[in-house]
């Protein structure tokens, strides 16, 4: 039996680490910064937080990307590989029927106003309807503050008591979805290495993607596009891509509440007349819809915003 520890990346996440000349060194960065714990600071970050990010597939082997809020401290940690989340999947979710024990999931904790945030990837050994999910983690690392756009939440118990809103009619629904995306300055995007089973510790991720409002561009009806900028070059998310390109995206109504959720399939670009769009950009992700789920008032949380990304604003100002 060898006695070396396995990689933590999988081929995709090595592939593109390759492709940037930097396998050697993210596998030495990889085995120090990506823990089968969370260290302390994660465990009390996840506590103070009023919303997390859920990545899992229904199903199909669909990725989803999806938001669980409660008040501060409906995330706690009872140890250091556990997650407990009193909150679950709301009706009309699309992962609301599909969450089951021994499932792969992916959570991101973000916090908008400071930029910190922490990922912690694992699977489900209890999901209760009403009562919430508990989190077997697997991998715990942190991710850079870049290109997140300054928000405080706060979360609303008004805001979850309130009645659904009365239905709306189908290009309605399509107008208001669509308005949601072109103004963007976020998204979130869930990928999965490969379909059911998962290969322990190389399940689904979700992740967060920021830029200048309307930063997502519509091609035609059911084709997006939007730039991907330098980062800590993890390549979780490409990485599952160049294996599997099913993913989902999330985009939240900041004003409203709503979310639009969107599954389909994405291509990495590297062509330099596309990325010629988008300065500053490496590749670009070009998505396209296969599904639409608009949930109007969908979060409990009130957002005040503080400032864009310091990428962004320093762009901007040196124009």
């Amino acid at each position: 039996m060898s006695n070396v520890d396995p990689s933590p990346f999988h081929d995709g996440e090595r592939a593109m680490q390759a492709e940037c000349g930097l396998a050697a060194r993210m596998e030495e960065t990889g085995r120090k910064v990506i823990r089968s714990f969370m260290p302390a600071q994660h465990r009390q970050f996840f506590a103070q937080l009023p919303f997390l990010l859920l990545g899992a597939r229904d199903a199909e082997g669909q990725p989803w990307a999806s938001l669980l809020a409660g008040p501060v401290g409906f995330v706690a940690s009872p140890d250091d590989r556990t997650l407990d989340i009193a909150a679950g999947p709301a009706p009309g979710d699309p992962l609301a029927a599909h969450l089951r024990q021994g499932a792969s999931v992916g959570l991101l904790g973000i916090e908008p106003h400071t930029r910190r945030r922490n990922r912690a990837n694992g699977t489900l050994t209890a999901a209760q309807p009403g009562r919430g999910l508990t989190v077997a983690v697997q991998q715990s690392f942190g991710n850079c503050p870049k290109y997140i756009n300054a928000r405080a939440p706060r979360f609303r118990a008004d805001l979850a008591a309130l009645s659904p809103p009365p239905a709306m009619a189908a290009a309605e629904l399509a107008d208001l979805s669509a308005r949601i995306v072109a103004e963007a300055d976020t998204l979130f995007i869930a990928s999965a290495y490969q379909a059911e089973p998962a290969v322990a510790g190389h399940g689904v991720d979700v992740s967060h993607r920021g830029g200048r409002p309307g930063f997502v561009e519509r091609l035609d009806a059911t084709t997006l596009r939007f730039p991907d900028y330098r980062g800590n070059f993890l390549f979780n998310t490409l990485g599952n891509l160049l294996r599997q390109p099913r993913c989902g995206l999330l985009f939240l109504d900041f004003d409203t509440g709503a979310l639009v959720h969107l599954a389909g399939r994405a291509a990495i670009l590297r062509d330099p007349a596309i990325l010629g769009r988008y300065p500053g950009a490496e590749r670009a992700v070009e998505f396209h819809i296969e599904r639409v789920l608009f949930r109007p008032r969908a979060i409990p949380l009130d957002w005040h915003f503080l400032e864009p990304a310091p990428q962004f604003a320093a762009a901007d100002a040196s124009r």
